[in-house]
């Protein structure tokens, strides 16, 4: 059955800031604070790490119900049955992710802050636009900066929007105001303990509870 994209807080693992050893504790952090979906993000790690890496989070996500979306692998995502993918501009097309994941999977593309990619990935079949950076990354320091107008321009793909790019709970209600269903957070919520983690987590909900029109606080 397919699965809506939610809106809320969208946590994206990095290595060096959920290395093996915290990934789960972290992603779990998260998703008690507030998470609504979740990013598996690897590129360099060799494969049975990736997998065992997956995995963990997918067993995290499972119990909690939460989608997981693996980064650019759509053969890891089939493999360890996440809830779907999140794709590059250069990682495959939604159509083949369609294909090896079927008809119930999440699709997200990255569009960056190009109207016509957009239209290309909604055309594609895509469940959700990402658009970013919008504030400076440390994650993704050289990724082409993007106006928060475009977020309400995107509307009217009538697909759900995520921002990414240096948010954190002091910028993220800019985006949300602008048209954002979903925000995607790395260093804005991962690093520190899982304490620390959940407490950014639950400031993130409580802007989606008071910015956006749609939002519906987990029970």
């Amino acid at each position: 059955m397919k699965r809506r994209v939610p809106i809320g807080l969208y946590a994206i693992t990095d290595s060096q800031l959920t290395p093996s050893e915290t990934m789960a504790a972290s992603v779990e952090a998260a998703i008690l604070g507030g998470a609504v979906m979740v990013q598996y993000r690897e590129k360099s790690a060799p494969m049975a790490e990736r997998l065992a890496q997956a995995r963990s989070l997918q067993s995290v996500c499972a119990t909690t119900d939460i989608p997981l979306l693996i980064n650019d692998d759509i053969e890891l995502a089939k493999r360890i049955g996440a809830a779907g993918v999140h794709l590059g501009q250069t990682d495959g097309s939604a159509a083949e992710a369609r294909r090896l994941l079927g008809d119930g999977a999440i699709i997200g593309i990255t569009c960056h802050a190009d109207l016509e990619l957009a239209e290309a990935a909604t055309n594609g079949g895509a469940d959700y636009l990402a658009f970013g950076r919008f504030f400076n990354s440390s994650t993704k320091p050289d990724a082409p900066p993007a106006p928060t107008a475009i977020l309400a321009e995107a509307k009217r793909f009538k697909r759900p929007l995520t921002a990414i790019g240096g948010i954190t709970t002091e910028n993220g209600e800019l985006l949300i105001r602008a048209g954002a269903d979903l925000l995607a957070v790395v260093g804005g919520l991962f690093g520190g303990s899982p304490e620390a983690t959940m407490q950014k987590a639950q400031i993130f909900q409580r802007l989606f509870a008071s910015h956006h029109p749609l939002f519906l606080t987990p029970k």
